[in-house]
């Protein structure tokens, strides 16, 4: 419950100035300096985290590390590595049954994640030192399992959803909870692109090639798009219940970040395991796994789109939706409900 008046503001008359006392507005000089900084915080905060994407990326360039996608063959593996993801992206935004979102939002969402990956290369590299309590069996680690579910997961999904947040979450176009299944799989494609090259230019002169690494990216590229797509879909609705919407938004990175934590726990250890226990090989059971556990994550978040569409024709919500002024903008920080 909001907090009640102030026992000084209860018991006082309306002729009482209770400016500084229990009440408050901009008289003074440093009051409205205190507004005016507040108000130039949120954009400016916001161009920094742009600006210090650029630096990153353009610092991978520079070092190297991203270098070689100049070369057009590696390029070319770059780009085909991203088709799986571009492809299952596609068919969530062709799954959305509101009004089709529009191509510049689209592409601002896909920049964004493309500079912000950066922030999570950086930070995990942060978090590493969690693999040195590396001891266990079955092929990983308590410091990998610690790594991956308390520094990659939650990190990455963040990264993404915040490409989302700073844009296409503020505009008008964003005027439904499925929109941001949308917006999250773009994002996760974008984050998918740029993981896809850094790893192809780090490890293409490693056994097989840059054909072998592009084809391992390729199969985990569409897992960030649907990790990200259920985080999406939790951070609409948070836009549409602002009394609940920090939870809200807590819980769809939860369970993005434990599903793509998961993954990444157990694509080394469970492969093998079907190897050995099967007549496949291990290159076909690592394929096999990859494909059940992300078709596994995207039918979770297959029912929830399917869901709201159920019910959104159900109601006949296309009828109103085009005539209902959607929200401009959402914060985090409205007053919590009575």
């Amino acid at each position: 419950m909001p907090p009640g008046r102030d026992p000084v503001d209860r018991a006082s008359d309306n002729s009482r100035d209770l400016y500084d006392v229990t009440s408050w507005e901009p008289r003074t000089l440093v009051d409205r300096l205190a507004v005016g900084i507040y108000g130039s915080l949120r954009p400016i905060l916001r161009w920094v985290l742009i600006l210090l994407g650029v630096v990153i990326l353009a610092a991978l360039f520079a070092l190297g590390s991203l270098g070689a996608i100049l070369d057009p063959v590696v390029g070319a593996f770059v780009v085909l590595s991203a088709i799986p993801a571009l492809l299952l992206a596609a068919y969530f935004w062709r799954a959305d049954v509101t009004s089709g979102e529009p191509l510049d939002l689209l592409v601002v969402t896909f920049v964004l994640a493309v500079l912000f990956a950066g922030f999570a290369g950086v930070l995990n590299d942060f978090g590493s030192g969690l693999q040195a309590l590396d001891f266990g069996a079955f092929g990983v680690g308590l410091g990998s399992v610690l790594f991956f579910y308390l520094v990659v997961g939650p990190i990455e999904e963040t990264v993404k959803l915040l490409a989302v947040r700073l844009h296409a979450f503020r505009s008008s176009r964003f005027d439904s909870v499925v929109d941001g299944a949308v917006y999250g799989a773009v994002a996760g494609l974008g984050f998918a692109t740029i993981e896809n090259a850094l790893y192809i230019t780090r490890f293409m002169e490693a056994d097989g090639g840059v054909f072998s690494i592009a084809f391992v990216r390729a199969l985990a590229g569409p897992g960030h798009v649907v990790y990200s797509g259920i985080a999406g879909y939790y951070l609409g609705l948070a836009k549409f219940n602002r009394a609940d919407a920090g939870p809200i938004v807590v819980k769809g990175l939860l369970i993005a970040a434990f599903v793509h934590g998961t993954y990444n726990v157990t694509v080394g250890v469970v492969p093998p395991l079907i190897a050995n226990s099967t007549q496949l090989s291990l290159g076909a059971s690592f394929v096999g796994y990859i494909a059940f556990y992300v078709a596994a994550a995207g039918f979770y978040l297959y029912r929830k789109i399917g869901r709201y569409r159920s019910v959104y024709e159900s109601v006949g919500a296309g009828d109103t939706h085009d005539a209902d002024a959607p929200p401009e903008r959402t914060e985090f920080d409205s007053p919590p409900r009575e």
